[in-house]
């Protein structure tokens, strides 16, 4: 119904989904969700940086696991919004065990979910951002795609990337992700980067930083991957979207659908609907008939 979305790390255990859909978001992404339960890094481990509009997060994949989530999607009843599921691996996986553990995400969501999301790029997890590797990415994706393949229902597949990539990472995921039927990207998750105009005290905790600092720089790597795919993949902005206006700028660098988390934060969940209300003001402004008219319209 709109393109504003509730980005994962909300709602862990997909325990609202219809709740939020309600509250105005287009589409909802539920996770990050693990095979089995885990709690998570020791707390503190969620800090509200509100001098600067932020959140450093070192959550740590606390998820109550694949069976509980679609337990909750069961009880939740039909849904109101499209559902993502965001897939992650347990702490303690290794080496084989890492893939094994998507090939199940997907394997247990492939019924339920209108897309599903490798989330390779938390960087509160050791060893997962490695996955962003050409070889390690290209495998992984094989492996899922062996699944979606025998899907009898095949929900989207998309993959949710670090904003703290260099030009050749950037240029090695986009050429995998186009060489292997990746149906989108999500663009980008939480920053392990600091930058010097942050106030708050808490600007140096450990942990991914999410918020309006985040939104120049992954706006920039938006229209980065938005260039390398020649706007041949639909893209997911996400990062520091706090307004109608930056949303607008998202879409013009390339973004086909937003997300926002941590603005809901600082100006509660009725953040979406006012964020569709001035985007649609400023696309009628502008003269667009729809979001999909003005996306990658200052790229173009």
């Amino acid at each position: 119904a709109n393109p504003v979305g509730l980005a994962a790390g909300f709602d862990k255990d997909a325990e609202v989904t219809n709740a939020m859909a309600g509250q105005g978001f287009g589409f909802v992404e539920v996770g990050s969700v693990t095979p089995r339960p885990q709690p998570g890094n020791p707390r503190p481990r969620l800090f509200r940086l509100p001098a600067d509009g932020a959140v450093i997060n070192r959550l740590g994949f606390n998820s109550a696991g694949h069976r509980q989530a679609l337990k909750n999607l069961a009880k939740a009843g039909p849904r109101k919004a499209p559902l993502g599921i965001n897939l992650g691996k347990n702490r303690d996986s290794v080496g084989e065990e890492v893939t094994l553990d998507f090939v199940d995400g997907v394997r247990a969501f492939q019924g339920v979910a209108d897309y599903l999301v490798l989330n390779v790029s938390s960087p509160n997890t050791p060893g997962l951002r490695a996955l962003q590797e050409r070889e390690p990415l290209r495998e992984l994706l094989l492996a899922v795609q062996g699944v979606l393949e025998k899907a009898s229902s095949r929900p989207a597949l998309l993959l949710k990337v670090a904003p703290d990539l260099t030009g050749k990472d950037k240029e090695d995921i986009a050429a995998v992700a186009m060489e292997n039927g990746i149906d989108g990207l999500i663009i980008s998750n939480t920053t392990i980067a600091r930058p010097e105009v942050l106030k708050s005290p808490h600007r140096e905790e450990t942990g991914g930083l999410s918020g309006r600092p985040l939104f120049e720089s992954s706006t920039r790597m938006l229209e980065d991957f938005y260039r390398l795919t020649e706007g041949g993949l639909p893209l997911i902005g996400v990062g520091g979207i706090s307004s109608g206006a930056e949303a607008y700028v998202k879409i013009r660098t390339g973004a086909s659908l937003v997300q926002l988390y941590t603005a809901m934060i600082y100006y509660g969940p009725g953040i979406a609907a006012k964020i569709n209300r001035d985007l649609s003001a400023l696309l009628q402004r502008d003269g667009f008939a729809n979001v999909a008219d003005a996306v990658g319209a200052d790229v173009r």
